[in-house]
Formats: C-alpha cells, sequence, structure tokens
C-alpha cells in the first residue's frame, strides 16, 4: 500500500499587502501553488488555508462540514490580521470562489477574485464529485479493484448531510451577493459546464460594488488556475490586485 503524503497549507511571504487563497472542493491547496508562487514574486504574501478532511480520504472529507470549512478559513484570515496585514484580498476557486464571495459579505476586505464559481449545486451532484475522487485516491493507494469496489459501496451508504448543508451554504451566500461591495473580478472557463458562465452573469448582476469585471478564457476548463490559460489568469489577478485601493 502506497503511503499519501497529505497536502498542507502554505504561506508565501511577499510584501506588505496580503492575499488569501481558497482552494476548491474535495482538492487541496495544491490548486494555488502555482498562482500563490507569482503573486508571492511580485511583492504579495499569500497564504492558502486547507480545509478540513481535504487531501485525505473521503471517508474522512465527508466527517467535516461546511462549517468546519469556513472555520478554517475564517482562522487563514485572522492568522494573516496577525501577521500585522491590515489590508487584506481574496481569491477562491470554485468553492473557495464561493467562500470568498461570503468573506467580501462578511469580513473587511479590499478586493474578491472569482473563478468558476457555481451558484447552485445539488447535494447528488456534490457526492458524485466525492465518489469520483475517492475512487482516485484508492487507485493511487495502490489498492487492488475487488477492495475498491467493496469500500466505495461502503461510501455510497455514508450520510451526505454535510453536502446538503454545502448546497444550503451555496444558497444563502447566492442569496446574498448584494452585500458585496468590494472591488470583483469574476472569472470562468469558456471549456467548463455552461453553469459556470451563468453563474459568473449572475454574480456580475447581483453583487453592489460598482467596480466589478467578468471574464471567460477560452482554453479553460474548471481548474483555471493550472490549466492552459494559466499564465493570462495570473497576469490578470495580478493587475486587479495592482489596481485595488490598499
Amino acid at each position: 500500500m502506497i503511503k499519501i503524503v497529505p497536502p498542507k497549507p502554505f504561506f508565501y511571504k511577499g510584501g506588505e499587502k496580503a492575499v488569501l487563497l481558497l482552494h476548491s472542493f474535495t482538492s487541496n491547496t495544491n490548486d494555488m501553488k502555482k498562482l500563490g508562487k507569482y503573486l508571492q514574486k511580485n511583492n504579495y504574501s499569500c497564504y492558502a488555508p486547507l480545509y478540513s478532511g481535504h487531501g485525505l480520504t473521503a471517508e474522512k472529507l465527508l466527517t467535516y462540514r461546511p462549517s468546519d470549512w469556513w472555520q478554517d478559513v475564517l482562522n487563514g484570515y485572522q492568522l494573516l490580521k496577525e501577521e500585522g496585514f491590515q489590508k487584506i484580498a481574496v481569491i477562491g476557486l470554485s468553492l473557495g470562489g464561493v467562500f470568498a464571495l461570503k468573506v467580501g459579505q462578511e469580513l473587511e476586505i479590499s478586493g474578491v477574485v472569482t473563478m468558476s464559481v457555481p451558484i447552485h449545486r445539488e447535494a447528488t451532484f456534490l457526492q458524485k464529485r466525492v465518489l469520483h475522487n475517492a475512487k482516485g485516491y484508492k487507485q493511487l493507494e495502490g489498492k487492488n479493484e475487488e477492495q475498491i469496489n467493496l469500500e466505495m459501496k461502503r461510501l455510497q451508504t455514508l450520510s451526505i448531510d454535510s453536502l446538503v448543508e454545502f448546497q444550503q451554504l451555496i444558497d444563502i451566500t447566492m442569496d446574498k451577493l448584494a452585500l458585496l461591495t468590494s472591488p470583483i473580478r469574476i472569472l470562468y472557463g469558456e471549456l467548463d459546464e455552461p453553469l459556470y458562465k451563468e453563474s459568473a452573469e449572475v454574480i456580475f448582476q447581483s453583487v453592489a460594488t460598482n467596480q466589478k469585471t467578468m471574464k471567460g478564457y477560452p482554453n479553460s476548463k474548471h481548474l483555471m488556475t493550472l490549466g492552459t490559460d494559466m499564465n493570462d489568469v495570473n497576469q490578470d489577478i495580478l493587475t486587479f490586485l495592482n489596481d485595488l485601493t490598499w
């Protein structure tokens, strides 16, 4: 059996301006490492928390709830404050983008960047995502097909209460978009599901700020921070951050 080294939060110290980087659901901080390094080279300090249960088995992931993951985000924001950063921007991908919107609604923030954000997701879809990732993880562990099938059957019987809570968190966050008054940049991949372009348009129309822009990237799928358009995405995010009033 292969032991998988779990991912960790990272803190790339750069300049006096801080950015909170928020990864996607069922993934981990590796989503944000290239963007974090790029921003660090351009004088930004970046912290990326790892949500509880992420980077571990699906069985462990499902023992945590969105309230735990939101607390991880709050702890990341607080860590930056305790490090002495007065001004913080937030950048999030997918679930991280939902959390970035929630941060913008509830905390003092200089600017918000969202990527690949859904305005709604059914718990059953989220369960499929967990199961898909679980199978890949078990294969990486070196388990045989019989063992994997047995564990996958067990996994399908586990409660998805946490995923129902996740669905509700997305809905509540989208209902409160008018509370967001910070500058925002809304990004989506044109090769992603059509839902994400539609979601970007709804977010753009619903936020209260007048300082808002939206852009689609022609060669990008869901994981925009690691895709074909990565360099363009990074440069556009840097331009947005540089233009903020810190």
